[in-house]
């Protein structure tokens, strides 16, 4: 874990100079809502608008104010109040509209990024951690509502009236806005130096939230080999220290972004207080108005809010850059698996013939272990096919290959003579069943857990699979049966459950091809001979490739196909292995204690 968090900040020193606008990505997911844009942009230049109309009313009634018609001074004060009026409808029609299209366009991301990775072969996730992930969902996806529902609407909003403010403050006195503009390069330099610093600091907390997340989730997901092991205290420590790393970069953020804020608001109040303490002189000469000179601080205020508000917002600015350019990095993540442009379809009804040709495979993560050389297997439709050995030997990985979890180097593997790399995955996928070593138990019911294996079976198919797999009666047993919800990953149930759940869904699923990959490891001997009653029962029309380390369970397979080191060594029945000797008659003789049992 404490390696995880090295690479996190491995990755923080190289993705820490991306650009401000990565924002422009976000065009795509704000593209198919033109209209409701539009409607929360007209609000925002109406309120704009009508905050800039309000000082004119202001020096009205200043103006005014000791005129003896009463009446001119109530109209000056009820259009006032109009304006009052319309700046508050126009404000809540803009929160509305801006707000909904934040939750509209953040939706649509996650789905948009979900859709992206649950599809990624297993190559990628042997690289990124599913914690980091599930904190470019979450986290990454709330900063980019809080930015697209509120800092950037603001931000043009504050925009408009700085432009505008400007503007009517040079008709309303060109000597005291030339004073002004002497300020604005002094207000800019500090914004433009400190802003950059800022945005770096930005990503790389963002950077270590999402390390901090997968540290925690890699812990909690291992809960109980974490306290068997006794490893409380270093994942205490580990995750301590991602977390104080997160909170230092947060630090120094923070203190650039208030100096940045100290340094602009106190040139920005400063030039007001030197401006109107030239406009007072100006007002006892007479040279200008009352009513004139406080419309022209009105402006000059709402000019510098809007520049301290732009220089707030600034830095929520370059947060959600950063935040966008980790989500544009899962949508636009190479997949070393892809589907081609146009995919064959598979031959109908399905035989369920595998074929390797030559294939020559090494995982991306271990480039130096290469996991199969060159092999060549062909398993006939209807055949039942173990691959036994050491560990290591390449037997699971024949099983992910099957699958097209990973491309092979060189040579192919083929359905029915068709090469897996030419279809499109779902569509060959559908044709096969697994049941993998480490059951997989989703939070739900059992029921839904075994129509997992197929979506529209009825409740009679589901119960009939259990039966099949043994495990109607420690259903039954459950508190509410069929819909007992059976926790995350399935904590109410015992090793030997999981694994007949999962055999379950693989009997329902019914496909041509049936995976086994020690799919009877984790049972007592009562279970495993009901479980290889079904599983003989269901093999019997189907190409079955079993993996085992235990050869009680493929002395019946028609072929056993003996690996060792990524190569097939020899092959054969399991009286013929025997016979030969080496490494099947080797490991026969280790599992039985009784030589001539073997």
């Amino acid at each position: 874990m404490v390696r995880r968090a090295e690479n996190g900040a491995d990755m923080i020193e190289r993705e820490g100079s991306k650009r401000m606008g990565a924002l422009s990505e976000l065009w795509p997911f704000l593209q198919p809502y033109r209209r409701l844009l539009a409607l929360a942009v007209l609000a925002l230049v109406l309120t704009a608008c009508v905050s800039l109309v309000l000082p004119l009313a202001v020096r009205r009634v200043v103006d005014n104010f000791s005129v003896e018609d009463g009446a001119i001074l109530d109209k000056y004060f009820l259009a006032a109040v109009g304006i009052a009026g319309l700046l508050a409808i126009g404000t809540g029609l803009r929160y509305a509209l801006v707000t909904r299209l934040g939750e509209r366009v953040v939706a649509d991301m996650r789905k948009a990024v979900f859709d992206k990775v649950i599809g990624l072969s297993p190559a990628f996730y042997e690289r990124t951690m599913t914690g980091e992930i599930l904190s470019r969902v979450t986290t990454d996806t709330t900063l980019i509502l809080s930015v697209i529902g509120s800092s950037i609407s603001i931000a043009l909003r504050n925009l408009l009236i700085f432009v505008g403010g400007l503007v009517l403050m040079l008709f309303t006195s060109a000597k005291l806005t030339g004073m002004v503009l002497l300020l604005v390069p002094l207000i800019i330099v500090p914004i433009l130096t400190l802003g950059r610093r800022l945005r770096k600091l930005s990503r790389e907390n963002q950077d270590w939230i999402a390390a901090s997340s997968g540290n925690a989730s890699e812990a909690l997901l291992n809960v109980q080999t974490v306290q068997a092991f006794t490893h409380e205290g270093a994942s205490r420590a580990a995750f301590s220290d991602v977390t104080e790393r997160s909170f230092d970069v947060a630090r120094r953020r923070i203190w650039v972004r208030a100096l940045m804020t100290v340094i602009v608001i106190f040139l920005v109040f400063t030039g007001i207080v030197c401006v109107l303490w030239i406009g007072a002189r100006d007002v006892r000469a007479g040279e200008m108005t009352a009513g004139t000179l406080v419309q022209f601080v009105i402006y000059s205020v709402m000019v510098a809010g809007g520049v301290a508000a732009l220089s707030e917002i600034w830095g929520e600015l370059q947060r959600a850059a950063g935040a966008t350019e980790r989500l544009v990095e899962l949508l636009q993540a190479e997949d070393e698996v892809q589907d081609p442009a146009r995919p064959e379809m598979l031959p109908r009804p399905v035989k369920g013939r595998v074929a390797f040709e030559n294939v020559s495979f090494t995982y991306p993560t271990r480039p130096d272990a290469p996991a199969l050389h060159e092999l060549n297997l062909v398993i006939e439709p209807g055949e039942t096919v173990a691959l036994v050995g050491p560990s290591g030997a390449g037997k699971t990985t024949i099983i992910q290959m099957i699958q097209r979890f990973y491309d092979p180097q060189s040579g192919q593997v083929t359905l029915d003579g068709v090469p897996l790399d030419r279809m499109a995955r779902p569509d060959f996928r559908a044709e096969l069943s697994l049941v993998p070593q480490e059951p997989v138990i989703f939070a739900a019911s059992a029921r839904d857990n075994i129509r997992f294996g197929r979506i529209d079976a009825d409740d009679d198919a589901v119960e009939a699979a259990a039966r099949a797999a043994a495990a109607h009666e420690f259903i039954m047993a459950l508190p509410d049966g069929y819909d007992t919800y059976l926790g995350e990953r399935g904590v109410m149930l015992s090793g030997g459950q999981k694994q007949r759940v999962a055999i379950a869904r693989a009997i329902l699923r019914d496909a041509p091809v049936l995976l086994l990959d020690e799919a009877t490891s984790a049972l007592d001997a009562e279970s495993e001979r009901a479980v290889q009653q079904a599983v003989d029962g269901l093999a019997k029309d189907r190409t079955t490739v079993i993996v085992a380390h235990r050869l009680a369970t493929v002395k019946k397979a028609d072929r056993i196909i003996v690996m060792e080191q990524g190569r097939i060594v020899a092959e054969g029945t399991h009286d013929s292995l025997v016979a030969e000797g080496g490494l099947y008659a080797r490991l026969a003789r280790l599992q039985f204690t009784d030589g001539a049992a073997a």
